[in-house]
């Protein structure tokens, strides 16, 4: 009785089959295994603080170079938008102060814009809503991506001495610091978060420590078309008074920041 392989015509089909056996078996060998270690290292390299402390600075680049091409200045040459008005306009406007904030636009002249805009009333709202916006917005981009960088950077006793105290009393000298025009409302932020400063105090010490000074800057806006009115006198009194307060404040706290 003949074997299969005679049948076949001798042993010739047998080559094909055992060489799809082992194409099969060293096929999945030519296939390049992924690492976990370098995907591990790779997912840490992304992550690492001082990553994550390199796209806060790209983003803010990219909204300083957003803000000089734009101009926003250009609205109080050119006037609002016709299709916006009302308390919509004022909300739009309040998204973009606290936008612009945040690209280090100065908040005087974007006050002084919503004065001029919506009036003392509604320009203050939204002015102050914008200034709220903004500084969550840079508190919580310097807590998530520069903190962690940062921190073990602050070792210079003064730079020590001002985490401390923005750490252990955050609401109190926040509200000094908004009172302060003196203080760069984008430095405040920032260093803020950096500190281990709770994000509801600093909310709620900007939002009450900005009230003066906005309202100031408000309503020099509004009436900003008579400089010798009352209304635009008192507002420039309102905007001197906190600098010398805040001055004051300052020079009694002195002596405790040296001391640390």
């Amino acid at each position: 009785m003949l074997d299969a392989t005679t049948r076949s015509g001798g042993t010739a089909s047998v080559l094909p089959r055992t060489a799809a056996t082992e194409l099969a078996v060293a096929a999945p060998a030519t296939v390049p295994a992924v690492s976990p270690n370098g995907a591990a290292r790779w997912g840490r390299a992304l992550l690492s603080p001082w990553a994550r402390f390199s796209l806060l600075l790209a983003l803010l680049a990219g909204a300083v170079v957003t803000v000089l091409l734009f101009e926003p200045q250009r609205l109080l040459a050119d006037g609002w938008p016709p299709q916006l008005s009302g308390g919509t306009a004022a909300v739009v406007f309040a998204v973009a102060y606290g936008l612009c904030t945040v690209a280090f636009v100065p908040r005087p002249i974007l006050n002084i814009a919503a004065g001029a805009l919506f009036g003392s009333q509604l320009g203050l709202a939204s002015a102050l809503a914008g200034t709220v916006l903004g500084a969550g917005i840079a508190f919580a981009l310097g807590r998530m991506l520069g903190q962690d960088a940062l921190r073990p950077l602050l070792r210079h006793r003064w730079l020590k001495s001002a985490d401390g105290q923005l750490s252990r009393h955050g609401f109190r000298s926040m509200l000094a610091a908004r009172l302060f025009p003196g203080v760069p409302f984008w430095a405040a932020n920032y260093c803020a978060s950096v500190s281990r400063m709770g994000y509801l105090p600093f909310l709620l010490a900007t939002a009450l420590g900005s009230i003066p000074n906005t309202a100031a800057y408000a309503v020099a806006g509004a009436r900003a078309s008579a400089p010798t009115s009352p209304a635009f006198l008192l507002a420039m009194a309102c905007i001197a008074l906190p600098a010398l307060l805040g001055a004051a404040l300052a020079w009694r706290k002195r002596h405790h920041l040296r001391a640390r």
